[in-house]
């Protein structure tokens, strides 16, 4: 495949050449002839009717080559099957009449992917979505080098998406990136991966993120009691290292005061009466030792 490269057009300002055009008729009609009547007693020898044909049939066919192009859209001119250039700039302008053009818009634009059901990196099925802003910068490319580019984008975003669901888990501890977990690096990868498949067509990426993603239905309620084990092993953890830390904490100053001398019996005992006081979800009932009601 030859690459097409954006390159700038030929033209000149249609203001001009629409001057140039009403002077081609005025002289082909022959009005002038008649106000100015020593010029044309030099120059109607050489105005003849086949002349004066032929100035209406130039004048008609440069009609043809005046066009508009609007802000934030590109015109690419094609002569007999060769490209000849692209004009950006918003105006009115004239060119060649016997080129073929047309219209891409610059402006910026979003996708919003279909939601796609894949499988993540650890074969979990998953459903998933991305919305995607983009642009063209090549107006030639688009045009000549994809046959649609606009549903060349389409497919290509869904690759992307299902490319990179693949590569990814759902979800995963903290150190590791996941889609739910790493939205920054989920959405630069992607971003990267689109920007590469989209090159070709002329078009830049400058925005991409998931708007859609859940577990598939058939899995979802068991992958939900997994996260809720997760979190409940997680908290119950994070409880037992403070219970740990407090009945350290409480030994220490219980010795550095001299409040009371514990053999090892009696401290095993203190220390599992102040885990279970500590970690049990219910409210600690205490048992206060008062000592013996008989001497």
């Amino acid at each position: 495949m030859n690459d097409t490269l954006e390159k700038k057009l030929w033209r000149i300002n249609g203001f001009l050449a629409l001057l140039v055009e009403l002077l081609l008729f005025w002289l082909a009609s022959g009005v002038w002839m008649a106000r100015l009547p020593e010029l044309a007693s030099i120059a109607a020898p050489a105005l003849g009717p086949k002349l004066t044909l032929l100035v209406y049939l130039v004048a008609a066919l440069c009609i043809g080559g005046f066009f508009v192009v609007q802000p934030n859209e590109a015109k690419v001119f094609t002569f007999f099957g060769t490209y000849v250039g692209s004009c950006r700039d918003p105006g009115f302008h004239w060119t060649n009449p016997l080129t073929k053009r047309r219209a891409v818009m610059l402006r910026v634009r979003n996708f919003a992917s279909p939601v796609l059901k894949v499988n993540d990196s650890l074969g979990n099925p998953i459903e998933i979505g991305a919305v995607v802003v983009w642009r063209v910068v090549d107006s030639a490319k688009a045009i000549y080098n994809v046959d649609n580019y606009e549903s060349f984008i389409t497919v290509q975003a869904e690759t992307a998406i299902r490319h990179l669901a693949s590569r990814f888990p759902y979800d995963a501890a903290q150190d590791v990136e996941s889609l739910r977990g790493s939205q920054d690096a989920v959405a630069g990868e992607l971003r990267e991966q689109l920007h590469s498949r989209l090159a070709t067509a002329g078009i830049e990426i400058d925005e991409a993120r998931l708007s859609h993603l859940a577990y598939a239905p058939e899995i979802a309620q068991a992958m939900l009691r997994k996260q809720q084990a997760g979190a409940v092993i997680a908290a119950r953890r994070l409880i037992v290292d403070g219970a740990v830390g407090m009945v350290k904490m409480a030994l220490s100053e219980l010795e550095e005061q001299n409040v009371v001398t514990l053999d090892n019996e009696r401290r095993a005992a203190m220390v599992n009466n102040l885990l279970v006081a500590l970690v049990s979800e219910s409210e600690a009932q205490p048992v206060i030792n008062t000592g013996s009601l008989y001497a």
